[in-house]
Order: C-alpha cells, then structure tokens, then sequence
C-alpha cells in the first residue's frame, strides 16, 4: 500500500480548505458565473491545482442544508452540467498562450463599464453570420474591429487580400477546433457593399413565423406561453408553473402590443428562464442561478433580448431598458458575458427553426 506524505496530507488539506473558502465567498456574492468561468476564477485566485477538487466539494455543497435551496441548485446544476467536464479539461490558463478563448472570456472584465459593456452587445449582435458567442471572442481580441471574416471569404465574396503579416483571430468553427478570421483593416481592396456597413442600422421587419417558432420551441421545453393583456408597465413576465399540469415555467406576453414586440418580450422572458433566473429544473435543461441580484438577472436578460433582435434586423429599447439598472454606470460583477452569448444563440436557433426536445430524466436519476 503506497502511503501519503504527512506534508502531502496536510497540503491537501489546506487546499481543499482554500477551495472551500472561495465557494462560500462566492456563494455570498450572489454571483452565478458559468462553469468555465468558474474554473478560471478557482484557477487564478487558488492555484492550478485547485480545479481538481471542485467536483466533490460542489457535491458536498449541494447538500449541505445550512446552504439556501438557490445556493445548492447552483452547486448541483455546476457539478452535473456538461460545461464542467469541459472547463476542467481545458489546460490551465498560465498554461495556454494568451490568445485562447479561456483567456479571452477572462479578460473580459474591461467590458464591465456601461458603455463598453453596451458596445460588447452592439457587437455581438451586429455580425449575423457569426454566432455571438464568436463575436464576444472577436470583441475581446480585438475591440477595434469594424467587420470580420475567414480570408477565404474576403478573397470570394469581396475580392479583398490579407495585408502581409495580417494578425488573425480565433473564433470557433463546427468540426474544427477554432477559426481564424480577420478584421477589415487587415486586408486591401475595393470598398466593403453599402449594405454590409450599414447592417446595424436596419429596423422593422418582422418574419410572424419567429414569433410562432419561439413559442413552439418553448412548449417543447415545458414552457407555456399566454398572451393576455397586462398594465401599461408591464409587458410581460416569467414565473414557475406546477410540474403536476405538465410545464416547468409559464410566460406572460401583453396581449395588445404589436407582434415584434411580443417577439422582443417573449426572447427577454425565455432568456430569464433559459439563464436559470428562475431556478434549476428536475432535468437540468438550464442551471440554477435564482440567487442572482435583479439588476444583473434583468440586463442579463435584456442583452440576450437585444442581441437576438438586432440579429434579426429588429430595433427597440433595450438600451434605456438597461440604463435603469446600472449603478454608477457600472454593469454589476454578477452579470456572465459568457452565458449571455451562449443562451442568446440558443434563443435565435429557437426562433429560427425547430428544436429538438430536450431529454427528460428517469425517476432514477432525479433521486
């Protein structure tokens, strides 16, 4: 039997204390951060060492009554998600160069000054043929960018070439591990098309089968959806329904406003729902973060709104919508960049198209 060293045994010890410590500080915070970004905090304030011993501590957390129910929905919902698994895989970030994606989320916190946390949004929602997650990754390498694209695409579709020693960036592509793309200023040619520079601008149209898709996609999730009319400051809301009539959440839209101002109220409401906002569900379908402060679930919320309506060439509000919950135009710590980008993706594939339904749990594995 090989033994552990006393020094080993009391340096694990410590260090299991010291991971211990940084959840329950965190736990009070109210900050619900996605797992990869949870990984990298535990990484960079603990020490590499420390992400090893995550799993059983969150498992422990999880039922730890002394917690609140939003504090162990948290833990469980970290410990049992698929993102974990790949946060914990991913070498360390002192491992990695400093252009990876890791690093790129984590310096996002410039992003956290209302204005450039505004713009960030702006960004992610303008390249509608890049998802928004990889236009947060551009955003982040390179906050300067006008417009980007493969240099496949900037010779083909715009007879545009990379200038020698052209800098690429890294976005995420299907079937390949990353990407690089280019901004505009690092290619020669003709004149990007008027209607490419002006993409942002436009407003107005309104496909109904958005609308339709949303809410069928949303049935497929549990979640019902009513139209019926509210007060005059209140366009909707999202609230938790009975498992016993079938759903897990019910969402209200107000009756009376035009239909892509429906659609704009129902992706702000999914978003609460889908940012775990709410709290966890039996089937894990989307984390527990109902221990998230007001301002950062309704900026959360209006961000992914805003990103899928621009995307679709929808104008609104969002911005003085935002502006009523920043304090001293600062975006509150608990706001995840990274869940936003990748829950607002999900919200426009909703919209887009059909959704598979998600697999419910056995009985088995909910006990």
């Amino acid at each position: 039997m090989i033994g552990i060293a006393q020094g080993d045994l009391f340096e694990t010890e410590d260090l299991t204390q010291a991971v211990e410590d940084f959840m329950l500080a965190l736990l009070r915070t109210r900050r619900r951060p996605s797992a990869q970004e949870l990984v990298n905090d535990l990484r960079n304030q603990v020490g590499l060492e420390a992400a090893r011993l995550l799993p059983p501590l969150l498992r422990r957390l999880a039922e730890r009554r002394k917690l609140t129910r939003a504090d162990r929905d948290y833990c469980l919902l970290i410990l049992q998600g698929n993102d974990l698994e790949s946060a914990l895989r991913n070498p360390p970030p002192e491992l990695e160069a400093r252009s990876t994606i890791d690093a790129l989320i984590q310096e996002s916190r410039l992003y956290r000054e209302s204005g450039a946390f505004q713009e960030m949004i702006n960004f992610m929602a303008g390249f509608r043929d890049y998802a928004p997650y990889n236009n947060l990754l551009v955003r982040l390498q390179n906050p300067s960018c006008s417009f980007y694209a493969t240099a496949r695409d900037w010779r083909i579709r715009f007879n545009r070439e990379l200038v020698e020693d052209a800098k690429p960036m890294i976005i995420l592509a299907p079937m390949h591990p990353v990407m690089l793309v280019y901004d505009l200023d690092q290619t020669v040619g003709p004149p990007l098309p008027e209607e490419l520079e002006t993409f942002a601008q436009f407003e107005g149209y309104f496909d109904q089968s958005w609308l339709q898709r949303l809410i069928e996609n949303a049935g497929q999730h549990r979640i019902r959806v009513d139209f019926k009319p509210l007060s005059s400051t209140n366009a909707g809301f999202a609230m938790r329904e009975s498992e016993a009539k079938g759903w897990k959440m019910r969402i209200a839209v107000h009756s009376q406003l035009a239909p892509p101002s429906q659609f704009g109220i129902l992706c702000h409401e999914i978003a609460h729902v889908m940012l775990g906002h709410l709290g966890a569900d039996v089937d894990r379908w989307w984390p527990g973060r109902a221990g998230l402060d007001k301002a950062s679930m309704e900026i959360e919320a209006e961000a992914v709104a805003f990103i899928v309506t621009r995307r679709l060439e929808l104008t609104g509000t969002s911005a003085a919508y935002v502006s009523r919950y920043l304090s001293h135009d600062q975006v509150p710590l608990g706001i995840s960049i990274d869940l936003i980008a990748k829950t607002a993706a999900f919200v426009e594939r909703m919209a887009r198209g059909k959704i598979p339904e998600p697999k419910r749990r056995s009985e088995k594995e909910k006990q």
